[in-house]
């Protein structure tokens, strides 16, 4: 009996995102194509995540042949006094923690997403975005369900969404106009399903040269930075991936400069000399190895000034010398006494997907007319290490996104995270349950995670009692009462043989379908 190859497999953080994946697949598309369009109903479906306002990373494997695009969003041109700038703080409740974010039309950064993507699936793609397109658009005419996760979320983050009445309205709930949308409403969204569907039958010039451009600019003379030419003369880049080994496995990942790649990798050679396996997950070993791993990596960070580093840097910081000075910091340390989401597509073509975007948490203003939410890049401590105000203008800004790729004997994993400065954390925990521990993909995406920052070790619940009171003994450690998006989402999808499998992370949300 001949056995028909299925189409591919899908992981994303939420099933109407996978589904309009799975569409394109079955009708004929490849993995550019139902990553773009998932990542369009995204937009839909996770609007507090994912957003045509922002900018982002695809790591494309294609005959065997791996390249990163950067659609990452640009600083501006020009400066304004601070003064005149729409800048101010708000606080995101995670429930167990509190994180300070600024938004306002000071914060927005040059938009990177429509360009890059529209830019991918004409590269890559094999159907015409109209069609790509079609079911984020009915998605977004129908409305979609929002989901206890969703809302959750828009509680996280609600003083963003409730700062500026456009934005309130177009996400206040049906049921109880008082409130942000809530579990079981239906959001729908007519502005963004117009606006969609024009941008796929007038292409991105429409947001970077034609109407949107003119509506961005307009606004952003009330407080913002951006102008025509920011959004004209932007442009995709790219770049090949920055690829090591790590024990028995090729890694590939983002390089600079986006910063999260390169920490991924420090922090894995730093493992590299320690036998992890023998040890086993969650035990004393492993969470100090790990906790020790973490410090040492924003040491390095700081130290390096990795931030900062652009192509020429990555031979520097991976220097033996270099990495010989931090083996000998962790043999003697304590071990002797943000909206960001992922999607992974393969196909029976042999092609992957690995796309990471972010529109920060959004500036709380909707681009008017399109209902479409602008990024708060600038606003964004992480990305700004050295303080706000103080970027170099119209220079790609730096990231911690970094889709993955992970050659593993017998099998291949395309992966990623959202969560700001702890998704390469959630990354390299999920590489080292996969290739140390040798955890079914399931099992390494949903395992309990801990993330070192500050000087405390946050820590979710699952790890053995022992060896929580042992790292206890040497760090500050918060203890959360169960799986947290504030770890991040590791959202993966693994060919092995003939065989697909997926891995939706139930921390985002999380679904993965073989379609």
């Amino acid at each position: 009996m001949l056995r028909i190859p299925r189409p591919g497999v899908i992981a994303a953080g939420h099933p109407q995102t996978a589904a309009a994946a799975a569409e394109i697949l079955q009708t004929g598309g490849n993995a550019f194509d139902a990553v773009v369009a998932a990542h369009l109903a995204a937009c839909v479906a996770e609007p507090v995540l994912a957003s045509l306002g922002g900018g982002g990373y695809l790591l494309a494997e294609i005959d065997r042949q791996t390249w990163i695009y950067d659609f990452f969003v640009q600083t501006p041109k020009r400066r304004r006094p601070t003064e005149a700038l729409d800048f101010h703080p708000i606080r995101a409740d995670f429930g167990t923690a509190t994180q300070e974010f600024h938004i306002g039309l000071g914060t927005v950064a040059t938009p990177g997403v429509v360009r890059g993507l529209w830019h991918i699936q004409k590269q890559l793609g094999r159907l015409p975005m109209t069609e790509v397109a079609r079911p984020a658009i009915q998605l977004a005419r129908d409305g979609v369900v929002v989901n206890a996760f969703q809302a959750y979320i828009f509680d996280v983050v609600a003083p963003i969404y409730r700062s500026h009445p456009e934005t309130f309205a177009t996400y206040r709930s049906p049921t109880r106009p008082e409130c942000l949308v809530r579990e079981g409403d239906r959001l729908v969204q007519p502005r963004l399903a117009d606006t969609l569907e024009a941008l796929a039958r007038e292409g991105d010039a429409l947001f970077h040269q034609g109407d949107i451009a003119r509506r961005i600019v307009a606004l952003c003379r009330q407080g913002g930075l951006l102008e025509h030419d920011d959004l004209h003369d932007y442009s995709p880049v790219r770049r090949r991936p920055l690829s090591f080994r790590y024990r028995d496995a090729r890694i590939l990942t983002n390089p600079p400069p986006s910063s999260g790649g390169i920490l991924i990798a420090f922090a894995l050679k730093l493992l590299e000399r320690f036998p992890l396996s023998r040890s086993g997950f969650g035990s004393p070993m492993h969470l100090r190895l790990l906790t020790a791993a973490q410090a040492l990596t924003q040491e390095a960070r700081l130290e390096l000034d990795l931030d900062e580093t652009h192509a020429d840097g990555i031979p520097a910081v991976l220097a033996p010398e270099v990495l010989h000075r931090y083996w000998e910091k962790l043999a003697h340390h304590p071990l002797c006494h943000r909206g960001t989401t992922h999607i992974s597509v393969m196909d029976r073509h042999g092609n992957t997907a690995s796309l990471t975007t972010s529109n920060g948490e959004g500036c709380g203003r909707l681009i008017p007319g399109t209902g479409i939410m602008l990024n708060n890049m600038l606003g964004e401590a992480d990305l700004n290490p050295h303080g706000f105000h103080r970027w170099p203008c119209d220079t790609r800004m730096t990231s911690m996104m970094a889709p993955t790729l992970a050659r593993l004997p017998g099998q291949t994993v395309a992966l990623g995270s959202g969560g700001s400065n702890r998704l390469r954390t959630a990354i390299l925990q999920v590489l080292v349950n996969l290739i140390d521990f040798a955890m079914p993909l399931e099992a390494a995406v949903s395992a309990p995670r801990l993330h070192f920052e500050d000087g405390v070790v946050n820590l979710e619940a699952g790890f053995d009692e022992t060896a929580v009171a042992a790292l206890a003994s040497h760090y500050a450690v918060e203890r959360w009462p169960d799986r947290n998006l504030f770890f991040g989402g590791v959202h993966a999808v693994a060919r092995e043989g003939g065989r697909f499998h997926g891995a939706g992370d139930p921390r985002r949300g999380g679904v993965s379908r073989v379609v």
